[in-house]
Order: C-alpha cells, then structure tokens, then sequence
C-alpha cells in the first residue's frame, strides 16, 4: 500500500462514519420497509409532515448547541497546552538564568548538574499530564521513567532493607505485581559496561522498544535523546495507539465478523475478539470507549519537588523575591493547566441531556420516510439515509471531540505539544548564560547601522567624548549629541526605506 493510499485510508477513518453506520443502516431500513409496504400493498404509511417542520427546528439548534460546547472543550484542550507550554519554557529560563552557578561557596559543575534535573523535571510534567489524560497510570513509561527515576523512592531512605511498604506514591501507581523487587543501587557507567547485559535483564532497560509515532513526529525521536537507565520492570512505550486493521476501514466487515462469531457460538473468539476491541479503545461494533476516569499523582509530585527546590533557593537567599514569585506563578500556571485539563476530561454533559438528545433524534429519523414518503417517492431511501449521515454525524462529532486526549486522528497532538516543549527546553538550556562583554562587544556585531557601519569592536576603542559619525556630524560636535544624531539618521533611513522602496 503506497502513502498517497495509506493517507486516504487514515483520513477515511477519522471520520464518524465508523461510529454512526449501524444506525444509518437501520434508518435507511425503516425507509425502505416504509416505501415497499407503501407501494406494494394497499396500506398508505405516510403521515402529515407538520410535525416535521416542528421538531426540525428544534433539532436543529440542540444538535447546533451540542457540538459548540463540545468544540468549547476541543478548543479549552488546546488552549491549557499552550500554557502549559508557556510556563514550562518560562520556569526553565528563570531556573537555568536567574538561579547563580556561582558565589556563596557553590561549586560551578555541581549547580549547573543542579538546575539541568530542576529543567528535565519541568520536561516530565508535561509528559505526566499527557499519560495522565490518556488514562495511563504510574511513571513506568519510556518517555517519562528516566526523567524522574532519580526521585526518592522510599520513605525511609537509609534504611539497612528496603520493604515494599516504604515506596512512596509516586513509584508505587502502575507497578506490576510480579515486580515487588526493590532496586539495585545505580553503577558507574564503566561498571555498567561490564556488566553481563543478559544476567541483568530484569534491572537493565535500554529502551530499544520504539513507541508508534504520530505523523510529524517522523523526524525526531523523543525518546531516543533521552538517557538508558535502569528500572525494575519493563518500561511501556511513550506512545500505544491502538492498532488498526481492515475492519477499521470497512466498518461492514466488523459487523459481519462480529455477526458471524455469534452465530457459530465461538464464545472464547467472541471474548478474545471483544478484549481486543476494548484494549483498542472500540466496542464491538466499532464505536469509540470513553477511557475510565483515573486518579494519579504524578503531575503533583513533580510540582512538590520543583516547588521544594525553589523554597531550598530562597532559604539559601540564591534568588531575589521577585524571582520567586516569577517561579512560583509560573509553577501555579502548570499546576491550573492540569486541573482545568482534568476538568475538561472527566466532566462530560449530563447523561440525562445526552439521552434525551439521541432519542429526540432517532424519533425524528425513525417518522421521517413516513412524513416525506408522498414528496420523495423512491427516493424516501437515500433521503433518509442522508438525513441519518448528517444529523447522527454532527451528534458524534459532538461525542468524538469533547474528550480530545486520545490516540484518535481528531484528539489533540499532545505528543507533539511534549516534543514541542522537550525542544524549546533543550534549547534553554544549550546556553551558558554568558556575560553581555562577551557577545556585544563583537566583530560580527553592527549596533549603529544603517548610519554608522563600525562594528562593536572597533567603537569600544574610541571615547565617548570622541565619537563622531565619519563625514556627517559636521554640525555636530563629538559626543552624546553626535551618538544621539545617529540613532535619528537610522530611524529616519530605515522609514524612508522600508515605506518607499
């Protein structure tokens, strides 16, 4: 199968028609039961259209209601990302340049090893939040376990024998059972490498299992950059959409392989089939599962410990006060994001509101051959399956959108937005904040131009009582008057310009 074909089939399945087939195939039923019984025998089914034109109207703007408040949520989804991306880039430049890497008696290497976790935490709570809204519990993930293994992972530390009941919370959600084994302590990296990789393959992870990427996500490997380490049971891929098939595509197929099971009364291959679909996020007829609600502590904890790091700054006077308000409105920011996140998942419209909405609609639908059957004629059958797309179509666009933290073509990037931060924070960090003599006082750099062309350089050399543009302050004489007569030349030069060329 080529991309150009692969592409149309994706783009085929994230549409509704999945989700609504079965119920246009019955409407349409019912329109052509209405129009045989009509026209073969002496029975007239159709009704007066009054009552169409009525709840139409009705219909209409409920239907409307519903699929903007879910847009509303859609659209909130995206809107707590961006300030979640906001304030992590904000909370990494403050710690990576405001927080000193000397003075005090600090050692240089051991403060910036300091503030680089302090940042990779700030990583990891966006990639939290992710799991956390997709319902995936625990920290044992690829993209998320070497970011925080580092963590305290017992209350009592310094213990002589670790004991399953001392593991704090946030290593304790999304273990195994079968894992109860405490960790080895860590190696050197010269250890590690000698070590016999195949005795050590419960404690070893390497990582090598490569989550699904998402389309743009196909130049960059999130995981790839981030380091090997050790964990006590196998991590679990970043990324676990579910795994699509020809059944996703020809939704008919599902139904006649559900059918067809059900009738040979193969009731393990039912069960088998319909974990799967459950493990797939769909239910048996293909429609999509809204994911249980979970609690989960991980984005928390992140916080707990990059809001105790900025207490241990202040106490220790590394930073002025308006930098740690700066720091704690930005952790503040990151910690309303995920609530308002977590609101828009697990509040979904009223059950109550819900029902009474598709039962409304599918009394329309099902009156409907009845009330168009003497205008339409034979074509009562596509009329009404039509009527069944459009309608039922909006009311599950509704549905499919209002929870948009899935693996579902409609559902947000929230990998990419996790990408989109890792980067951003790498970048932050690429700097070593050096001094402005460094970099301002350059060869490559022109400060006064277009009027004055002399680089940065070579004006440090001369006095500022000396200064004079060459050849234009003649009325001028040398100084701040002629520094001052060069900064209107540029303006003057860059408006004439840049609004008549």
């Amino acid at each position: 199968m080529d991309a150009h074909n692969s592409s149309s089939f994706k783009k085929f399945n994230a549409t509704v028609a999945n989700d609504i087939w079965p119920e246009v195939l019955f409407f349409s039923a019912i329109a052509t039961m209405v129009y045989l019984v009509s026209t073969m025998t002496s029975t007239d089914l159709s009704i007066d259209s009054s009552l169409l034109t009525v709840l139409g109207v009705v219909l209409g703007v409920v239907v409307s209601f519903r699929t903007s408040t879910a847009y509303e949520r859609y659209q909130g989804g995206r809107e707590m990302w961006t300030n979640i991306n906001i304030a992590s880039r904000n909370l990494a430049q403050f710690i990576w340049i405001y927080v000193p890497t000397e003075g005090r008696q600090r050692n240089e290497l051991k403060a910036i090893i300091e503030k680089k976790t302090m940042v990779n935490l700030v990583q990891a709570f966006s990639v939290a939040v992710k799991h956390l809204l997709r319902g995936e519990s625990g920290i044992y993930y690829e993209d998320l376990y070497p970011l925080i293994c580092h963590l305290p992972r017992y209350a009592d530390t310094k213990a002589p024998r670790q004991v399953e009941n001392d593991i704090l919370p946030l290593f304790r959600r999304g273990r195994e059972p079968q894992h109860t084994t405490s960790l080895p302590e860590p190696k050197d990296d010269h250890d590690i490498m000698d070590d016999d990789k195949s005795t050590n393959a419960s404690w070893y992870q390497t990582l090598s299992r490569r989550s699904p990427r998402k389309q743009g996500l196909d130049t960059f490997d999130p995981e790839k950059v981030l380091p090997t380490v050790k964990s006590e049971q196998p991590l679990k891929p970043g990324r676990n959409p579910p795994e699509t098939s020809i059944y996703d595509y020809i939704p008919l197929f599902r139904f006649l392989k559900w059918l067809a099971l059900i009738i040979f009364r193969r009731t393990a291959s039912l069960t088998r089939m319909t974990d799967e679909r459950q493990k797939m996020g769909r239910d048996a007829l293909g429609r999509k599962r809204k994911m249980g609600s979970m609690e989960s502590n991980v984005p928390m904890e992140i916080c707990l410990y990059l809001s105790s790091y900025f207490a241990y700054l202040m106490r220790q006077n590394l930073i002025k006060p308006p930098v740690d308000s700066a720091l704690t409105n930005n952790l503040s920011s990151l910690q309303e994001a995920m609530s308002n996140l977590d609101r828009i998942r697990n509040t979904p419209l009223p059950f109550a509101y819900q029902v009474h909405l598709r039962m409304s609609l599918w009394l329309y639908l099902f009156f409907l051959p009845f009330q168009i059957l003497p205008k339409f004629g034979n074509l009562v059958i596509p009329a009404t399956a039509f009527s069944s797309f459009l309608l039922l179509g909006f009311l599950e666009i509704g549905q499919e959108i209002e929870d948009p933290f899935g693996y579902d073509a409609n559902d947000l990037d929230l990998d990419g937005f996790c990408l989109r931060i890792q980067r951003e924070i790498h970048e932050i960090t690429a700097h070593h904040c050096p001094t402005p003599d460094i970099f301002v006082f350059s060869a490559w750099n022109k400060p006064f131009a277009p009027t004055d062309e002399r680089t940065a350089e070579t004006l440090r050399g001369i006095l500022p009582h000396e200064y004079m543009v060459p050849g234009r302050d003649v009325y001028v004489q040398p100084g701040s008057a002629s520094i001052r007569r060069t900064l209107l030349n540029s303006w003057r030069t860059v408006d004439r310009v840049t609004r008549h060329s």
